[in-house]
């Protein structure tokens, strides 16, 4: 795996909200917290930023959850990253973490990824990195679903151009729904402020990239046949995850979103630090997968 670095882009995991779609089992621990078969379900949409070469990442969680998620992730250099926290005291909606995470971002262009989406696909790591080295306007990911007024909803002209976007329309104009995953240039600090809270009293991240659209600055990737995108909010979709990645893993021998494999495989650790990760991992089926790597590199 080649790596192309962005290091001037920045990341948010946003990994706030109280999950109440799979109450009760969220009621003691934050959902994106939950595993997906062998590991917790944050690493995935994390393994997507780092897919995409960003090592800069902010990890916005509430107050309550904050200590697990420093636990879990550390400062980062484990993985020759850099983890920062942030918190969102209350539901204020997707937007509203441009706001707490502005100091962060700083002048830099940012990739933000709702902490329970889970995407796999071939082709997905040069497609981001291709989206990462955009230094203009916004990219938003689509992907074609069976029911997509429950997501927002975005259409396509035929050179790819965003027609028209909803989010939740009570009769769906596009079988594309947008994903959790989002990438911008700078410009969204000023274009986030701006934007008021819906009926619902959130700012809503449709606000945001229909901002951009106004400018002419919104592109969308489709994530196509052979791709799989899955929203891990409830109980059903939380299983089917879990599910889809066993037989993947299973079948192909390979893990999907190990975060240790992706920091080695880019050169951002070296294999005497994977090691000590595996060691510190004790003997489990996960730590004797990254053994395997190092066996036969």
């Amino acid at each position: 795996m080649t790596m192309q670095f962005r290091e001037n882009r920045k990341g948010i995991l946003l990994a706030g909200g109280a999950g109440s779609r799979l109450h009760p089992a969220t009621l003691g621990v934050s959902k994106h917290l939950l595993p997906v078969y062998d590991k917790p379900m944050a690493y995935y949409p994390m393994s997507a930023l780092m897919l995409a070469g960003i090592r800069d990442v902010l990890i916005v969680t509430t107050p309550e959850d904050s200590g697990n998620y420093q636990r879990l992730f550390g400062d980062g250099s484990h993985l020759g990253m850099r983890f920062e926290y942030a918190q969102q005291a209350k539901p204020g909606g997707i937007a509203e973490v441009f706001e707490i995470a502005a100091e962060f971002i700083g002048d830099s262009p940012v990739c933000l990824v709702l902490g329970d989406n889970i995407f796999y696909g071939q082709g997905f790591t040069p497609q981001l990195q291709a989206v990462a080295a955009r230094q203009r306007g916004a990219t938003l990911f689509a992907y074609p679903v069976k029911e997509p007024e429950r997501f927002g909803v975005v259409s396509l002209g035929a050179a790819g151009q965003v027609l028209r976007l909803e989010e939740k329309p009570a009769e769906a104009f596009s079988n594309l729904a947008v994903t959790g995953l989002y990438f911008f240039d700078n410009d969204v600090l000023d274009l986030a402020k701006e934007v008021r809270p819906s009926s619902r009293g959130e700012k809503e991240i449709v606000d945001v990239l229909k901002a951009y659209q106004a400018q002419g600055t919104l592109q969308a990737e489709v994530l196509g046949r052979g791709f799989v995108w899955l929203d891990a909010g409830t109980p059903e979709s939380l299983l089917e995850a879990g599910t889809l990645v066993q037989a993947i893993e299973q079948r192909q021998g390979l893990k999907i979103a190990c975060l240790e494999e992706i920091a080695w495989c880019s050169g951002w650790i070296t294999s005497e630090k994977l090691e000590k990760l595996i060691w510190q991992l004790g003997k489990t089926e996960y730590s004797g997968y990254l053994i395997s790597l190092l066996q036969t590199k």
